[in-house]
């Protein structure tokens, strides 16, 4: 066997033209190319952005038309969430009924190449969700060939006391989302798998038991070193406090609980703050920063271009996110890569990157409780700004050293190498610091601290 392997990516989205899942099914194939021999394919509506960024068609990917079902599946999405950017798991829950077709339409193109040896593994890496099952995965076990699953990630329960926000956002699926682990052939994916790759606890825990010791712990973020500058100045002493939210202005972002949350020190000068991002809370939290008299203490810049909210990141003393539904937490790790602390809650993706050591993971709790805890960490950081120096080291230190692109091709490579027989060892990715900490509150146990 060579040392380099020879691997098939499936990455049904991977676009280097947009955000989320395809940036992420991008970053992630991209990279691997420096460790192994990569052949990435994807859905055809990635085609063109592909070739935009440099690769080779037929020789460096394959672009698979499978619009006829595809197409059809995100209109009737569409129209159910109501034309919003409103009801993600109705999106993602019509996106898996097409799914397996794309699959069948990448058999009959490379599974006489996987049944001959031209590959030693094939990777799953987009979709991101664990609804999307993988009928070829069963196929290519028979073949004999290793196939590698994930990162998986999704489904982080709506937490309790945020009913309303949950029907803003229109999410009537995720109310019955459970009934995904019984669907047909989902079992025998999983079976047919040598690793799979799990973004967060919740995932690894909706798994069957039988396939969990071949699960790993690998947040699907990472940043791209040659996007993020260096972190600058040293944080600390500046006054005002300078805090920054990034994100779609949705209500499960929490952009109006950091507004609530920081309008004290906003109020008495002492911080200003700025929304970095759009969406159907903007007219409501431009009204509420009228009625709060904190008009010129903050700044909403819209939507922009990613170097610009960088730019407009990087100034920032602590990244404000309270978003209590987060998969990922993508921006959380740009603004640890930047120095600028995160104050996150501690439920989801977000809670599983930050640290005691680089940041504020603030228990789960009910809006108002939450916001209360909110707003005395940032009175805390305003008293005592030299605080946030060595948290900003910390989490530069650990970003650029584990949670860069390239670094995790080389925790995949390192997959690969387990999944071929190259090494007998698991590996293990997870860091002290992560695993030491406390268990995020779980949403049943919320409606107990703060009762109605």
């Amino acid at each position: 066997m060579r040392d380099r392997p020879r691997v098939l990516v499936i990455a049904e989205a991977a676009n280097p033209e947009w955000v989320s899942v395809p940036l992420v099914g991008w970053s992630l194939a991209n990279a691997l190319r420096a460790v192994a021999d990569v052949h990435v394919v994807t859905q055809i509506r990635n085609r063109d952005a592909l070739l935009r960024a440099g690769w080779s068609e037929t020789q460096d990917f394959t672009a698979i038309d499978s619009e006829a079902v595809a197409r059809g599946l995100y209109r009737a999405g569409k129209l159910l969430r109501g034309g919003t950017d409103a009801g993600w798991t109705t999106q993602q829950a019509l996106s898996s009924l097409g799914y397996p077709w794309f699959e069948r339409l990448v058999w009959r193109k490379f599974g006489v190449g996987i049944e001959r040896g031209d590959f030693d593994v094939v990777h799953r890496v987009t979709p991101l969700s664990p609804t999307a099952r993988s009928p070829i995965a069963p196929l290519v076990a028979r073949a004999g060939v290793p196939f590698v699953l994930g990162p998986l990630n999704g489904g982080v329960p709506w937490p309790r006391g945020f009913d309303a926000e949950r029907r803003r956002e229109r999410e009537w699926l995720s109310y019955v989302r459970g009934a995904y682990r019984a669907l047909p052939g989902r079992r025998a994916s999983l079976r047919a798998t040598a690793a799979i790759l799990v973004g967060s606890r919740h995932t690894l825990s909706e798994l069957p038991d039988a396939v969990r010791d071949r699960a790993l712990w690998l947040p699907e973020n990472a940043v791209d070193p040659a996007r993020i500058p260096p972190p600058g100045p040293q944080r600390g002493g500046g006054v005002p406090l300078r805090l920054c939210f990034i994100g779609r202005l949705v209500p499960y972002k929490g952009p109006d609980m950091a507004l609530e949350a920081a309008a004290p020190l906003l109020r008495d000068g002492r911080a200003v703050l700025d929304i970095v991002g759009d969406g159907p809370l903007r007219a409501d939290l431009q009204a509420r920063t009228a009625a709060l008299g904190v008009g010129s203490a903050v700044t909403f810049h819209g939507q922009v271009p990613h170097r610009d909210a960088l730019g407009v990141l990087s100034r920032a003393e602590a990244l404000v996110f309270p978003s209590i539904r987060e998969f990922g937490g993508g921006v959380v790790l740009e603004a640890m890569a930047l120095g600028v602390v995160p104050v996150v809650v501690d439920y989801g993706g977000p809670g599983e990157l930050v640290t005691p050591e680089t940041g504020f993971a603030l228990p789960l709790a009910e809006r108002p409780a939450l916001i209360t805890t909110l707003r005395a960490t940032l009175e805390r950081l305003a008293a005592a700004p030299a605080a946030l120096a060595p948290l900003s080291r910390a989490a530069s230190v650990l970003v650029r050293d584990r949670f860069t692109w390239p670094a995790k091709a080389q925790q995949v490579a390192c997959v690969y190498d387990w999944v071929l027989g190259r090494c007998r060892e698991k590996p293990d990715f997870a860091a002290p610091t992560v695993t030491a900490r406390p268990p995020a509150v779980a949403p049943e146990a919320v409606q107990a601290q703060h009762p109605p």
